[in-house]
C-alpha cells in the first residue's frame, strides 16, 4: 500500500532521476568535429589525439578524432571546444562520438524520471506528456522551441485527422454496421469478436494506416462492450483493447503506407545509399512477416488477459438495410483522404494536410459540426502524449544520448554476419522506439547502422527493412506509438497493463521477424 501512494511515487521517480544525475559520466575517447574545413581545429590538437575519418566522414565534412593519452587532462570535449574558442572559430562543433555528454547525460536523468512516471502512472499520463518538455528545458536538455514545437508536429496533426475520421465513422453509424457484420459471424463470442475485428484491421494496416485502423477499431468494438457490462480495467477489456493496437502495430509492417516508420526507413536508405525500395518491393519482403505477428500478437494478448466466458455480446438478427446518405457521403470523403494518404509518393502532399483537407469536408458537407469533435476528440491524447513522445525522441537524437546507446550496444555485434547484425539492430530498434516516436527510431537509428553494414558486407536493404518492421514494436510504454495512446485515450486499462504484456510479446514478434528474415529473404535471395 505504501508503494501505492502517489506522493511515494512521485518522489520516487525523482529519485530515479537524481541518482542518474550523480552517476559518473563517461567521456569517451573519440569526438566529432563539424565546420573543420581548413583543418584549423585538428592541427591544434594533434599532439593529443589522432584522425580516424573515413573517406564517408570526409565526404560530409567531419573529422573524427581519437584521444592518444584517454587518460590525460587534454583528451577530453572540453579541450577541444577551448582550443576552438581560443582560435574564435564559432562555426565549427564538437559532438561526443562514444562518450555521454553532460547534455545527454541529463537526458537519461529526465528519461528515467518520466519512464517511471509512464509506467507507474502517479498522475495523469497527459501531464506526464506535458512535462516531457517542461523537464527538458529546466535540465537545459532543450531550448523552449525545441521541446514544444514537436507538440504540433504533423505526425501529430495527422494522428488527430485519423481520430476525428474515427469519430465521423461512428456518427454516421459505419461503426455499428461494421459491428454487426462481425457479430453476426462471431455470435456472442467476445473472444471470436475481438479476434475477427483485431486481425482484420490489423492486415488492412499495412494500406491504411496503423492509428486510423487502431481508432476505427475500437469506436466499432466500445458501444458493444457496453452493452455487453464489460467493465473497464477487467481482464475482458484490457484483452480487447490492448488485442488492437498491438495487431495495428504489426500489420503496418506490410507496406510503405502502413506506418510512417517505414517510410522514412525508405527514404533514408535512398538519400544515404541511393537504394531505392519500391512499394511492392516491400510488400513482397515484409507483408508475409506481418501476416504471421499479427495473429500471433492477438493470442499473447490472449494468453495474458483471458476475457471472462460470461460476457456475451448483443446478437442482431435484423439486416442493416441500404447504406444512408450519410454514410456514403462519410466513406466516399475518408474514401479519398485515404486516397491521397496512399498515393503521396507521386503528389508529395503531407498526410496532414491532405487529412485537414478531408476534416474540412466531413464539416462544409454536415457529416460532422465543430461540437463533435471538440466533445468526442481527446485533446490531450492527441496533443500531449503524441507530442510529448515526439518532443522526448527527437531529444534523445540531438542531446546524443542515442548515439551514446549505440556505441554501447552495435560492437557486441560486429564480425558476427547478416542475421547477428539484423537480429541485433532489430532488437535496438524495438527497445529504442518505446521512448520515441517510431518514425524517429528509424530516422536516428539508420544513419549510424548502415557504415556498420558496409564493414560487414551487408545489403543496405536489410537493415532499412530491418528498422521499418522493428520499430512496430513499440509495445512497452503507451507513447510508444499512436496505436497505443489511442487505445489508452479511452481509459479501459491502465499504462502499466500495456507494459506486462508488452513485455512477453516483444522478444515473442522479434523472434518471428528474425525468423521471416533467415528464410524468406534468403528464398528471395536478399541476403
Amino acid at each position: 500500500m505504501f508503494l501505492k501512494n502517489k506522493g511515494v511515487q512521485l518522489v520516487f521517480a525523482i529519485c530515479l532521476g537524481i541518482i542518474v544525475l550523480l552517476l559518473p559520466r563517461p567521456e569517451g575517447t573519440k569526438f566529432t568535429i563539424t565546420g573543420d574545413e581548413r583543418d584549423t581545429a585538428f592541427q591544434s590538437i594533434s599532439q593529443h589525439f589522432t584522425n580516424i575519418s573515413t573517406e564517408r566522414d570526409i565526404a560530409k565534412g567531419v573529422i573524427k578524432v581519437e584521444a592518444i593519452n584517454p587518460a590525460g587532462p587534454e583528451c577530453s570535449a572540453d579541450f577541444i571546444e577551448k582550443r576552438v574558442a581560443e582560435l574564435n572559430l564559432s562555426e565549427i562543433e564538437v559532438n561526443y562520438e562514444d562518450g555521454l555528454s553532460p547534455r545527454a547525460h541529463r537526458f537519461l536523468a529526465v528519461l528515467v524520471l518520466l519512464i517511471f512516471l509512464f509506467v507507474a502512472e502517479p498522475i495523469p499520463l497527459e501531464i506526464t506528456a506535458i512535462c516531457i518538455a517542461v523537464f527538458l528545458v529546466i535540465m537545459q536538455v532543450a531550448t523552449v522551441k525545441e521541446a514544444w514545437a514537436p507538440y504540433m508536429h504533423p505526425v501529430v496533426v495527422f494522428i488527430m485527422c485519423c481520430l476525428i475520421f474515427a469519430i465521423s465513422l461512428d456518427k454516421a453509424g459505419i461503426t455499428v454496421r461494421l459491428g454487426k457484420f462481425i457479430v453476426k459471424k462471431a455470435g456472442t463470442s467476445v473472444t471470436k469478436f475481438t479476434f475477427i475485428i483485431a486481425m482484420g484491421l490489423g492486415i488492412s494496416s499495412a494500406f491504411m494506416h496503423d492509428a486510423a485502423a487502431c481508432a476505427i477499431g475500437i469506436v466499432t468494438m466500445l458501444p458493444l462492450m457496453k452493452a455487453a457490462g464489460i467493465e473497464p480495467h477487467s481482464k475482458t477489456a484490457k484483452f480487447m483493447m490492448l488485442s488492437l493496437p498491438f495487431a495495428c502495430s504489426c500489420g503496418g509492417m506490410g507496406s510503405l503506407v502502413g506506418g510512417g516508420r517505414c517510410m522514412v526507413a525508405a527514404a533514408f536508405l535512398k538519400e544515404f545509399t541511393g537504394l531505392e525500395i519500391t512499394f511492392f518491393d516491400w510488400i513482397m519482403y515484409c507483408f508475409p512477416a506481418a501476416l504471421l505477428c499479427v495473429p500471433v500478437a492477438v493470442l499473447i494478448v490472449y494468453f495474458v488477459y483471458r476475457p471472462n466466458p460470461k460476457y456475451k455480446l448483443p446478437q442482431f438478427d435484423e439486416d442493416s438495410g441500404p447504406l444512408t446518405t450519410l454514410e456514403k457521403k462519410t466513406l466516399i470523403i475518408i474514401g479519398i483522404s485515404f486516397a491521397f494518404w496512399l498515393t503521396k509518393g507521386f503528389h508529395g502532399i503531407h498526410y496532414s494536410v491532405t487529412g485537414m483537407l478531408g476534416v474540412a469536408a466531413l464539416i462544409l458537407t454536415g457529416v460532422l459540426k465543430w461540437e463533435d469533435i471538440h466533445k468526442d476528440l481527446e485533446w490531450g491524447t492527441a496533443l500531449f502524449i503524441f507530442g510529448g513522445g515526439i518532443s522526448l525522441g527527437l531529444a534523445m537524437g540531438y542531446s546524443g544520448a542515442a548515439t551514446y546507446f549505440a556505441s554501447l550496444f552495435f560492437p557486441y555485434i560486429q564480425g558476427g554476419g547478416w542475421l547477428l547484425l539484423f537480429a541485433g539492430v532489430g532488437i535496438f530498434g524495438a527497445l529504442v522506439t518505446n521512448a520515441m516516436a517510431n518514425v524517429a527510431a528509424a530516422a536516428l537509428i539508420l544513419p549510424i547502422v548502415i557504415p556498420m553494414a558496409e564493414l560487414e558486407g551487408v545489403d543496405h536493404t536489410v537493415l532499412a527493412l530491418c528498422l521499418g518492421t522493428a520499430t512496430s514494436f513499440a509495445m512497452l510504454l503507451v507513447i510508444g506509438c499512436p496505436p497505443n495512446a489511442i487505445a489508452y485515450s479511452y481509459r479501459q486499462f491502465k499504462a502499466v497493463d500495456l507494459t506486462r504484456v508488452g513485455l512477453v510479446a516483444t522478444p515473442i514478434l522479434l523472434a518471428i521477424l528474425i525468423a521471416v528474415a533467415a528464410v524468406w529473404w534468403k528464398i528471395l535471395g536478399l541476403v
